[in-house]
Order: structure tokens, then C-alpha cells, then sequence
């Protein structure tokens, strides 16, 4: 069971959510510590997308209890909105607008004031690279500078909690790079983050805890490499001068698999030291050419894949 405790910005407990007698969420435990970025990583129709909504007040629930920042949901729907702000998949930006108008806007909603919001306006554009751009409008801006102006306009309020709803897709590498330096920067200023994704090096890269949601249900919850140990696959690739070596290093290591093309010997392994001390020692004829030695531990493409089955409906929105 999941308990909200005072270091948590987001606590779920048996969140259940159906649309049309169809389960979505099917008692899903979730707990954020604050100051964190929490992934939640699942395939088109996990139920990911529907949790955001969920917690940000967006959609009803069915079952459970919820809190976030502190308040309870429902009845506290109100008081967690001036705590939280949301990012969604696709940059909500006022094209017709400039960068700047965009955030002056979005002050103003928040009640800043005209001045104070063109002030806030001013530190935003700065922070996050747009001040050469910032009188143009936003429907000359390329994808990854409206994604920039998007996210700055999420912090305009400067809320203690931020939804980022599979924010990069679409964006190219670069663009890609520099959100996730930005999410960095938001997390050491303090901000906790709870992140939808369904890149793998997503959520590898940023994340201090990762929960897999696979139909509905969380399978699976922990850090990257507490996650990787839950799947075995780990395995030591050795390649040899040639194919007679290749044959006499195989009847050593009968648990190997050959592959006399390309003299290569695949060996399972845990990755400790102990058994790669193991699996030398057992090699034991020293006149053996190794022309290549590689470890492989299982990433979390393998705990994805693993975990959740590869056939998906679209999520209902």
C-alpha cells in the first residue's frame, strides 16, 4: 500500500479509472518523493497519459485516493492546481502570438500582474534560450523552440509539481538533449517531476525511480538498475583468432553457445566479478587468441520487453 508521507509530492493508492466499463487503471500505487523525477514507462495504451490527467485534476477517478502536493483529490482540486503545472505531448503555444506575448499571457492567468508577468516573461525567455526570438511570433519557431517556450510557460507560476507528458516527442536528438538538461536544472532548483515516456534512454537518463505501467497495472517499480537486475539475460561475448579456437574454448565453457562463422561464444553471466574470474579460469588454456571480450547487461529495452507485451490499443483520451 501506497502512504502519503510529508517528503511526498505525489501519493496514489488502488487508483482505478474505467471509460465505457473498460478499465484504464487497475489499481495503480504510485509514490513521488518531492524533488525527484519519477517515470512512469509504458506502450500506447498503458494507462500513462490517463494518470496525468488523473493527477492534475484533469479527469475524475473511480476508486482510490489521491494527493498530490499535499492535498487530497477531489475535494481538494482547487488547492492542487496552484501547485502543479502541465506539459503535454504537443506544445500548447498561441502560434499567432510572439514568445513573449505567450508568456505574458500565461502570467496574467496566473494573476501576476502586468508587470510582474513581463518580468517573469523576461526571466523565462532568458533561461531558456528565446531572447532573440522572443518578439517573433511562435508559428516561425522550429519544433524544439516551441517545445522550449512551451515548458517555460509551464513555469511562469513556478509550481512545485510538473507533469511531463511524453514532452519530446517529435523533437531531434539535440532538441531532445537540451529538455533533458533542462529537466535536470528543474529538479536541482528543487521541482518534482513526474515523466510519461516511451523512449527507454528517456527515462534511463533522467529518472530517480521508474514505474512500468502495462495495461492499467503497475509491473514492475525502482530504479534503472533495480529494474535491470529483475530481468536475466546478462551474458560475456568472446571472440577467437579462428574457428578451431573458437571449438576448443566452447568444449571449456560447455554452457556456451558457438557461432563457428564468426568464432564468437556467447556465455551467460550475472556480470560479478566472481563468475567472469570463473569463466577465465575455466578457460585455462592460456594459448588462446582473444581477439574481443564484451559484457552485456540487460537494459531496459530487455525489462520493457520483458514486461510488457508488444500489441497495444490507443489509450482513451
Amino acid at each position: 500500500m501506497t502512504l502519503y508521507e510529508p517528503g511526498d509530492a505525489i501519493s496514489v493508492t488502488g487508483l482505478r479509472k474505467s471509460f465505457a466499463g473498460r478499465p484504464v487503471l487497475d489499481g495503480v500505487d504510485l509514490k513521488v518523493p518531492a524533488g525527484t523525477v519519477f517515470a512512469l514507462l509504458g506502450a500506447n495504451g498503458a494507462g500513462k497519459t490517463t494518470t496525468v490527467r488523473v493527477l492534475s485534476t484533469l479527469l475524475p477517478f473511480d476508486e482510490g485516493t489521491v494527493e498530490v502536493a499535499g492535498h487530497a483529490l477531489p475535494a481538494a482540486a482547487r488547492a492542487v492546481r496552484t501547485e502543479i503545472s502541465v506539459t503535454g505531448q504537443y506544445a500548447s503555444v498561441d502560434k499567432l502570438l510572439t514568445g513573449r506575448e505567450n508568456l505574458v499571457l500565461m502570467g496574467e492567468l496566473h494573476h501576476l500582474g502586468r508587470r510582474r508577468a513581463r518580468e517573469r516573461a523576461g526571466e523565462l525567455l532568458q533561461r531558456f534560450d528565446l531572447v532573440d526570438a522572443a518578439d517573433r511570433r511562435a508559428d516561425t519557431y522550429s519544433g524544439g523552440m516551441r517545445r522550449r517556450l512551451d515548458l517555460a510557460m509551464s513555469l511562469v507560476a513556478r509550481p512545485k509539481v510538473l507533469f511531463l507528458d511524453e514532452p519530446t516527442t517529435g523533437l531531434d536528438p539535440r532538441s531532445r538533449r537540451d529538455m533533458w538538461d533542462m529537466v535536470r536544472e528543474l529538479v536541482r532548483e528543487g521541482t518534482t517531476i513526474l515523466l510519461t515516456t516511451q523512449y527507454l534512454d528517456e527515462a534511463d537518463a533522467l529518472a530517480d525511480r521508474i514505474a512500468v505501467l502495462d495495461s492499467g497495472r503497475i509491473v514492475a517499480e525502482g530504479s534503472a538498475d533495480e529494474l535491470k537486475r529483475l530481468v536475466p539475460g546478462g551474458h560475456v561475448e568472446l571472440r577467437l583468432h579462428d574457428e578451431a579456437q573458437a571449438a576448443a574454448a566452447a568444449a571449456a565453457l560447455p554452457e556456451a553457445a558457438l557461432d563457428p562463422e564468426t568464432s564468437t561464444l556467447t556465455i551467460p553471466t550475472d556480470g560479478s566479478i566472481g563468475s567472469l574470474e570463473s569463466l577465465l579460469d575455466r578457460l585455462g588454456d592460456r594459448t588462446l587468441s582473444v581477439e574481443r571480450f564484451a559484457l552485456h547487461s540487460p537494459d531496459l529495452d530487455d525489462v520493457f520487453f520483458a514486461l510488457t507485451g508488444s500489441e497495444r490499443k490507443e489509450e482513451v483520451r
